[in-house]
């Protein structure tokens, strides 16, 4: 019997799906699939459409020791819509015992291509402010983002994707335990703070999440449409550079 063509195209996606999650699940040693904890009926359309995800975050997250465990129970995660366009999940890299962390607000293209936060030109130009304003390497710092997929067109992440990615960036904080963490650009300072203010507001004080002190500063992204901002950025490093000396 022939299946019906949006049948089919519905079967593509799925073996799509199961191809990425494979290929992911390889690239990170992992060879076996788990069994699954219950069995449940999914229809073809609601797994084309995105609409399953893993189960809501569990206990190994909290229970996570290390970074490495952290990831590891992240796992191919599917607990928001954006698992579907994702080229690679981006976790963050760098010193898991850093005395500073700098939190963006989501991966853009590079990223997304090569699993590895701010990778692209305001990449560099973060790279920049590490190396040549904080006399650092970006081994001895790190790099995260409040979602670890990239979203469509670089569009805002969603409250629901926020929402969805918020318990491993706290247990990212938490396992780093930085002195200091660098809030980049209007998003994630206003997801950090939890504040509807503008981030011209926010930038160049003190503020803090989870009890470590937080400084919001420009995204180097807008920096490179803004150049005359630099300056600004300088003056909220700085501050930072004070604060880890006494750290």
């Amino acid at each position: 019997m022939e299946i019906p063509s949006d049948e089919r195209e519905e079967l593509r996606e799925i073996a799509v799906a199961l191809r990425r999650h494979l290929k992911t699940r390889a690239g990170a040693g992992i060879v076996a699939l788990a069994k699954p904890a219950a069995t449940t009926t999914t229809s073809p359309s609601s797994l084309a459409a995105g609409n399953v995800f893993d189960a809501p975050v569990d206990s190994s997250v909290g229970e996570s020791k290390s970074l490495e465990e952290l990831r590891a129970s992240i796992g191919d995660c599917r607990r928001c819509k954006l698992w579907s366009g994702r080229t690679n999940l981006v976790f963050g890299v760098g010193n898991p015992r850093a005395k500073v962390m700098f939190v963006g607000e989501a991966p853009g293209r590079d990223e997304d291509l090569k699993g590895e936060p701010f990778v692209g030109r305001a990449g560099q130009l973060l790279t920049d402010i590490i190396t040549k304003g904080m006399k650092l390497s970006r081994d001895d710092v790190y790099i995260a983002n409040v979602v670890k997929c990239r979203p469509p067109n670089n569009r805002d992440p969603e409250p629901d994707e926020v929402e969805a990615c918020e318990p491993f960036l706290k247990k990212q904080v938490d396992l780093v335990r930085p002195k200091v963490i660098v809030a980049l650009g209007r998003f994630a300072v206003q997801c950090l703070l939890r504040s509807k203010q503008p981030i011209t507001r926010l930038r160049g004080q003190w503020h803090e999440y989870e009890e470590i002190k937080l400084m919001p500063t420009f995204h180097p992204a807008y920096l490179l449409r803004n150049p005359g901002d630099k300056k600004l950025v300088w003056e909220d490093i700085q501050k930072v550079i004070e604060a880890l000396k006494s750290a």
